[in-house]
């Protein structure tokens, strides 16, 4: 349904992300692998994935009734992190909590620590203001300080909250020029151009078989989970009147509905791992 196939360590990082993390942490390389097959992943591209997701350190090789692989501790607040973009704030921000502002100056020693700095703010949502200043909605704060402080950056930025902008240009125009909203509308459009005749054909019809639900939701939820850290959620105001993002979160919101819980259901099925948490 998507018009392009995800890469198999993203497909790896949904399944832990929103199945393994609710099944104690660990599943065998053989499930996993068997997992994969209903997207149409053959066994080798998912141990060499699961090579290199150890190599990076997000995974750690450990043995129980068979080989598998659990999630390193230090990607406990990466995930949980991607709970809240992803789940959890999919409504626009207010214009009245105002802005989160990250000043940075990075010496020429450091110099390496610019493009991560720039890529990582970009990553979290914020726009580029001007050199070394970017903003993002006031919301962001939290994330920007747990991730600028996990990677070891927070040396080189300083955090302001805004209550208001001041001046002097237009604020919606100042906006769209520190975001790039038509690359932002494009994303939400393809992704609700994939995925809408999934949600059209599921709606008021039978209840999903649990394979067909995950062999629908993994790949589904691999295209979504960037678009919540593309897009800052700025608010209403400060957006174009067809802002695109409102059609296609409610198509993400009405297919995780359908689909989130037989898909758990045939991964335990699959696994014989047993739920410690349920999904959201």
């Amino acid at each position: 349904m998507s018009e392009s196939t995800p890469r198999p360590s993203s497909l790896i990082h949904t399944v832990y992300g929103e199945f393994v993390r609710r099944l104690g942490g660990w599943i065998s390389i053989a499930d996993l692998i068997a997992l994969l097959a209903e997207l149409d992943v053959d066994g080798q591209a998912v141990r060499s994935a699961t090579s290199r997701l150890k190599k990076a350190g997000t995974l750690l090789q450990e043995r129980r009734a068979g080989t598998g692989y659990r999630l390193a501790p230090a990607m406990d607040p990466v995930f949980e992190e991607g709970d809240r973009r992803i789940f959890h704030s999919l409504e626009p921000a207010r214009l009245a909590d105002g802005w989160v502002v990250a000043v940075f100056s990075v010496p020429e020693s450091a110099r390496a620590h610019r493009h991560q700095l720039r890529s990582r703010l970009s990553w979290l949502g914020f726009g580029n203001a001007a050199p070394g200043v970017w903003l993002a909605p006031a919301r962001m704060l939290p994330d920007a300080r747990r991730t600028l402080d996990r990677l070891g950056l927070s040396a080189y930025v300083h955090l302001f909250l805004s209550a208001e902008y001041a001046g002097f240009a237009d604020l919606p125009t100042a906006v769209a020029s520190w975001w790039d909203l038509p690359a932002i509308e494009a994303q939400y459009a393809a992704f609700a151009d994939a995925w809408r005749p999934a949600a059209e054909e599921l709606r008021g019809g039978s209840p999903v078989d649990p394979a067909e639900a995950f062999r629908d939701y993994v790949p589904m939820l691999t295209r979504w989970r960037r678009l919540p850290y593309l897009d800052p959620g700025l608010p209403a105001p400060l957006l174009p009147a067809d802002w695109n993002a409102v059609p296609a979160r409610a198509v993400f919101t009405e297919l995780h509905a359908l689909l989130a819980e037989p898909s758990l259901r045939y991964v335990e099925k699959v696994t014989g791992l047993s739920r410690i948490l349920e999904p959201r």
